[in-house]
């Protein structure tokens, strides 16, 4: 399976910094993971649901963690070139 696109909508706000949409192999799309900012750094959320007794269950995600670090690897990398890319526009 490959990863062919990686759209990231940036947020700027305190802990959240992202909505990511996912797509595989051009025909599969995961929507609603997020780039959060927690105490020891950026991490990936996989798209969740809250339950009626206020806990979050994940509703996609994978199943080895080699793939979860690839996957995490490759969208932090896109979210940092984003902002390096929306940083050059700003200063022209």
């Amino acid at each position: 399976m490959e990863i062919t696109e990686i759209n990231i909508n940036i947020r700027g706000e305190e802990r959240l910094k992202g909505f990511v949409n996912v797509t595989f192999d051009d025909v599969f799309v995961v929507r609603g993971l997020k780039v959060i900012q927690g105490n020891s750094g950026l991490f990936v959320c996989m798209p969740s649901r809250k339950m009626q007794d206020g806990t979050y269950k994940d509703i996609a995600h994978p199943i080895r963690n080699d793939f979860r670090q690839e996957l995490e690897k490759l969208i932090l990398d896109e979210y940092h070139r984003l902002l390096e890319t929306d940083g050059e526009e700003e200063a022209t």
